[in-house]
């Protein structure tokens, strides 16, 4: 595994929807969402589209990594939203910027960020790419069914990307990736289309979820994995510099903080304002460490993403 982060970048929709701008149409109120989430406020795209905010957040990654678009081998865009259903959202970023190289979609909700730096480091490592270009993007307002105060006011959307080069060590120390198989417990149905062959209805698409179940598999993915991500390494959790977990819910983090005995200022958080914007979460947690001047050559980044599927995926990277 020979790849490292070379520049990051992030954009977020210009419109900002507050705990109490929902509480005029939701049974709902501030207090009652923060409390429960973590969460303040989110950004809804209004007169963007994902298209317009993976191209910014892609453009402020390869100028963060001074790689320039003709330099770029491999595009991977993680996505569960994307504006096409075909091509894949990491073609129209690709034509958006230029770049004419493979360009493809990976599917893994809350771990699609890491679960493209997996399919990357397998491209750098067996020579098929120098420079690859990674774009989280999620458009969940899209998916959401907005009367539904349980689940409306935990997403919202943006986008996030990082610029990958070869590295002469080894580095990740540790990546990881499962599935235990729920569909149910996080699931947004297909579209149902037109088809006059279709016998009876379909579930609309938008997003159902279990949440008790949610908690618990957070929780657990969390604390096993940067467990794990430690022994294969062989370095101590108290040797991680930053842990940059899936930011689903402040409940979940405290819990696995707590569990995991670990310093509450080395773990990376967005929830407050932005709320869960699923595989987008990670990749903007970092740009915004790297921007801040918070993450130092050298340091130790656990990322743990966790969602429907459901999906866990978890690297340990050298900064």
């Amino acid at each position: 595994m020979t790849f490292r982060i070379l520049g990051t970048g992030s954009a977020l929709p210009g419109r900002v929807v507050t705990n109490d701008e929902l509480s005029a149409f939701l049974d709902t109120s501030d207090e009652w969402i923060f409390s429960r989430t973590g969460i303040k406020e989110r950004r809804v795209c209004a007169d963007e589209t994902l298209d317009d905010l993976a191209e910014a957040a892609a453009s402020r990654a390869l100028e963060a990594a001074s790689v320039a678009a003709a330099q770029v081998d491999l595009v991977i865009c993680a996505t569960s939203t994307a504006d096409h259903l075909m091509p894949a959202e990491a073609c129209a970023v690709a034509q958006r910027l230029g770049i004419r190289c493979a360009a493809f979609d990976v599917s893994a909700a809350c771990a699609g960020f890491v679960l493209a730096l997996d399919v990357a480091d397998g491209y750098i490592a067996r020579g098929r790419a120098q420079h690859v270009l990674i774009v989280a993007c999620e458009q969940m307002s899209r998916v959401l069914d907005w009367a539904d105060r349980s689940t409306c006011v935990l997403f919202g959307d943006g986008a996030a990307a990082a610029v990958l080069g070869p590295c002469a060590e080894k580095n990740p120390l540790a990546m990881r990736f499962s599935t235990t198989p729920e569909v149910g417990t996080l699931e947004v149905a297909g579209m149902a289309g037109t088809s006059p062959f279709l016998v009876g209805t379909r579930p609309a698409s938008v997003l159902r979820m279990d949440g008790r179940r949610v908690f618990r598999f957070g929780v657990a993915a969390i604390c096993d994995e940067v467990e794990a991500l430690a022994s294969e390494a062989g370095v101590g959790i108290g040797d991680i510099d930053h842990f940059v977990f899936h930011q689903a819910n402040e409940r979940i983090l405290a819990a696995a903080v707590k569990r995991l005995g670990i310093e509450d200022a080395r773990v990376a958080r967005t929830l407050r304002e932005t709320g869960n914007i699923s595989s987008a979460c990670i990749p903007l947690a970092l740009d915004r460490l790297a921007r801040a001047g918070k993450l130092r050559p050298g340091d130790l980044i656990a990322m743990v993403g966790f969602g429907a599927g459901l999906d866990i995926g978890a690297c340990l990277l050298r900064w």
